[in-house]
């Protein structure tokens, strides 16, 4: 049976608090096999009969509207394509690099448009750097991602407020390890 990992936007932070076993409970009435949540920042992993990624996002987000009463974009990758980006070589110089230097992936609902990878690009600077990859965008920050302009609701107003969520190289790493 397919297994999936359902990246969660918004899940623990802006005061929308989603206790894992709840999530996982939530997972389970869509009749999801081999429930699992990794750190309590919206990861889940399960299998399923289905290899329809866009339907899977659909139904996931429209069960969890419904019980928690608010949206939570949802973005479907399958364990190899999370590998993959961890295998990036933008991932593989990351590693080891010094506490002040990140890594994030920003996890797209499409390949980026030519609009979406020019507008990364003209993000570009000393401290933010950014390779679009398919649905995937790395940023690299020289720095903490604290100090970045792009910080909070800046990176998104720059991209045109476009549902993205973004996981750190570390999380990543660790998620894949798990699978």
């Amino acid at each position: 049976m397919p297994r999936h990992v359902a990246l969660l936007r918004g899940i623990n932070v802006g005061g929308h608090r989603v206790k894992m076993d709840r999530l996982r409970e939530m997972f389970e009435e869509l009749g999801f096999d081999q429930v699992a949540t990794f750190i309590a920042s919206g990861n889940v992993i399960f299998s399923t009969g289905s290899d329809d990624a866009d339907a899977l996002q659909t139904r996931i987000e429209k069960h969890l509207a419904s019980r928690l009463g608010y949206d939570v974009p949802t973005f479907i990758r399958a364990p190899a394509e999370l590998e993959a980006l961890t295998n990036h070589p933008l991932a593989q110089a990351a590693e080891g690099e010094t506490p002040d230097t990140s890594l994030y992936v920003i996890f797209l609902r499409e390949p980026a448009s030519t609009e979406l990878f020019a507008a990364f690009g003209s993000l570009t600077s000393e401290m933010d750097h950014f390779e679009v990859s398919g649905r995937e965008v790395y940023w690299h920050i020289q720095g903490k991602l604290s100090e970045s302009p792009l910080f909070a609701r800046g990176l998104e107003k720059a991209i045109g407020n476009m549902l993205t969520t973004t996981r750190n190289m570390t999380t990543l790493r660790r998620l894949v390890a798990k699978l």
